[in-house]
C-alpha cells in the first residue's frame, strides 16, 4: 500500500465539522522534562532526600512507563481537512519554543551548584553524578525537541534546532538526521537502524560513530560541488559544534574546570537517551529495492519500515515522535498533525517502557524478534538481520522464499528530458535550473541532469532526484 493510500485511511468516521485537538493543552506536559532540574533540585531542598538528584531517570525510566501502562492508546487522527490548520496553529510551535529556555535554565542552575555544592548542604560524588545524570536525561529529550524544529523550513526553527543539540555535544544530529537518516531509514547503510538480533550496546557504537561519519560526509560532499574545501563557518556540523565549544568553554571559565567530567558525562548521557530512541525505532525493518540499471534504488519510506506506539503519555512527552511512520513519510509535518496507520508495526509499550527493555538484550530479544519475523509474515530473510547473526536466524526461523532479502526489480527506466524546473512531490521544494541552489552546492544555469542521481531534497531528505516532478517555472507560485 502506498503512503497516499495509506493516508486516505486517516480520516475518523463522521464529519469532521466541529473537530478539536483533545490533546491541545496536554502537549504542555511536554515542558515538565526539562523543569525536572528546578523539581530535583527543590525537593531535594524541602525533603533532604539525596534520591531527588537522580529525578530525570526516575522520571524517564519508572514514572512514565507506568503511566503509559495505565493511561493507555489514543489512535485518534485529525481529518485530513484540518490538517493544514491545525499545522498553522502558532500555539503548537510555541510550545516547542518554550522547552530550550527552561532547559539551558535548569543546565546552568544545575551546573552552579556543581560547582558550589555547599549551597545545598554539601554535594558528594554520588549526588553529583546523579544531578549530572538527570540534566544529561533533560538534554536527550531535548533532541527529540531538536528534531522537531530542525525538520522545519523555517530558518529561526532550525538554529533554535542547533541550540537545544549544543547542550549535548550532538549538533551533528541536526545535519545527520535530515540528511542522512532519513534518506537511508531502514537499510543496511544507514547506522541509525538497529538490525534483527543487534544488541544496545553494538548498536551505540556502530551509531554514535556512523552518524558522525555520515554527517562530515554530506556536509563534504555539499562543498565540494561548490568546489570549496568543508572547513567553514557555513558548514552546518562545525558551526553546530561551535554552539557546544563556546556554550562549554564559558560554563568552564565560569564556574571552573572541575565540572567539566560532569558536563561529558551529561552529554553522554543525553545523546545515548536518543540513541536508545534510534535502536527500537526501526529494529529489523527493511526496505527493498526496486528498478533496474541506473534507477535502482530503495524503496519509498512506508507505514510498515517503522515501529509505531500509541501510547499516550510517552506520546504527548516526545510530541509524538512514537508516530514514526507519519513522520518519516511527512518529515516537515508539524507533531500535532501526525497520524497512526494501521499497517505500521506497533511497539508492546511506549518508548520510555521499551528503553527499560532494551537496556536487558535477552528481554529485547524475546519481546521484539518474534514481532519482526511476524511483521514480515514469518520470512525473517526480508528483514535488516545483524551480519553476526544472519546464519542463527535463519536456522532459527527460516525463510519462506528464495529471493534475496532487500530485492525487487519492477520499475523500468524512463526517457531523460530537459527539465527546467523539478518538484519535490512530497514538501513542495522546487529546483529551478535558473536559480540553482547555492547552499547544496549548484550554482544558478546548473542544468537538472547535472543534479547528482544521489541527490535527495534538501528540505524534507525523503524523496530522490528520480521522484522530482517536472514543472513549468513560468506557473510557479512562491509559497505563502
Amino acid at each position: 500500500m502506498s503512503p497516499e493510500q495509506s493516508s486516505a485511511g486517516t480520516v475518523p468516521p463522521g464529519s469532521t465539522d466541529g473537530w478539536t485537538d483533545k490533546k491541545r493543552y496536554l502537549w504542555l506536559i511536554g515542558l515538565v522534562v526539562p523543569s525536572l532540574a528546578f523539581l530535583g533540585i527543590g525537593l531535594h531542598r524541602l525533603t533532604g532526600w539525596d534520591v531527588w538528584f537522580w529525578l530525570g531517570p526516575i522520571v524517564i525510566l519508572g514514572v512514565v512507563p507506568a503511566i503509559d501502562l495505565v493511561a493507555g492508546l489514543d489512535r485518534s487522527n485529525p481529518p485530513d481537512d484540518v490538517i493544514e490548520a491545525l499545522e498553522k496553529d502558532r500555539y503548537y510551535r510555541w510550545i516547542t519554543y518554550l522547552f530550550l529556555p527552561i532547559q539551558y535554565a535548569g543546565f546552568v542552575g544545575a551546573f552552579w551548584l556543581l560547582a558550589h555544592p555547599g549551597a545545598v548542604g554539601g554535594l558528594d560524588t554520588l549526588d553529583r553524578i546523579g544531578l549530572a545524570v538527570s540534566i544529561g536525561c533533560i538534554g536527550g529529550i531535548g533532541i527529540n525537541t531538536a528534531h522537531e524544529l530542525g525538520h522545519k523550513k523555517e530558518a529561526n526553527e532550525r538554529w533554535l534546532s542547533k541550540i537545544a543539540l549544543a547542550q549535548v555535544a550532538y549538533g551533528h544530529f541536526y545535519i545527520e538526521h535530515n540528511r542522512g537518516h532519513h534518506v537511508r531509514v531502514a537499510t543496511p547503510e544507514d547506522p541509525a537502524s538497529s538490525r534483527l538480533g543487534e544488541s544496545f550496546y553494538a548498536f551505540w557504537p556502530r551509531t554514535v560513530l556512523g552518524s558522525l561519519r555520515s554527517a562530515w560526509r554530506i556536509e563534504k560532499r555539499r562543498y565540494a560541488r561548490r568546489k570549496q574545501h568543508p572547513f567553514r563557518i557555513g558548514n552546518d556540523v562545525l558551526n553546530a559544534w561551535l554552539m557546544t565549544a563556546v556554550l562549554w568553554g564559558a560554563m568552564v571559565a565560569w564556574l571552573g574546570a572541575g565540572i567539566a567530567p560532569y558536563l561529558l558525562l551529561q552529554a553522554v548521557v543525553g545523546f545515548s537517551l536518543l540513541e536508545v530512541v534510534n535502536y527500537m525505532e526501526h529494529y529489523g525493518m527493511l526496505r527493498r529495492r526496486v528498478g533496474v540499471g541506473e534507477r535502482r534504488r530503495y524503496e519509498r519510506v512506508l507505514p510498515s519500515h517503522s515501529w509505531n506506539s500509541n501510547n499516550i503519555a510517552t506520546n504527548v512527552l516526545l510530541y509524538h515522535l512514537q508516530r514514526h511512520s507519519d513522520h518519516h513519510a511527512n518529515p516537515t509535518r508539524r507533531y500535532q498533525a501526525l497520524r497512526d496507520f494501521e499497517e505500521s508495526p506497533v511497539l508492546p509499550t511506549g518508548y520510555a517502557g521499551m528503553i527499560v527493555l532494551a537496556v536487558v538484550p535477552a528481554i529485547w530479544r524475546r519481546v521484539m524478534d518474534p514481532r519482526v519475523v511476524a511483521h514480515f509474515g514469518g520470512d525473517v530473510s526480508r528483514a535488516n538481520i545483524s551480519p553476526r547473526h544472519r546464519e542463527r536466524y535463519l536456522e532459527r526461523y527460516g525463510a519462506l522464499s528464495v529471493h534475496v532479502a532487500g530485492e525487487r526489480e519492477d520499475v523500468a527506466p524512463g526517457l531523460v528530458e530537459e527539465v527546467l524546473a523539478a518538484r519535490c512531490p512530497g514538501c513542495g521544494y522546487t529546483y529551478e535550473v535558473a536559480a540553482g541552489d547555492e547552499h547544496e552546492g549548484f550554482p544558478a544555469g546548473t542544468a537538472w541532469a547535472e543534479v547528482p542521481a544521489d541527490w535527495c531534497c534538501p528540505d524534507c531528505g525523503v524523496r530522490d532526484k528520480a521522484d522530482f516532478v517536472p514543472v513549468d517555472p513560468s506557473r510557479e507560485v512562491a509559497p505563502t
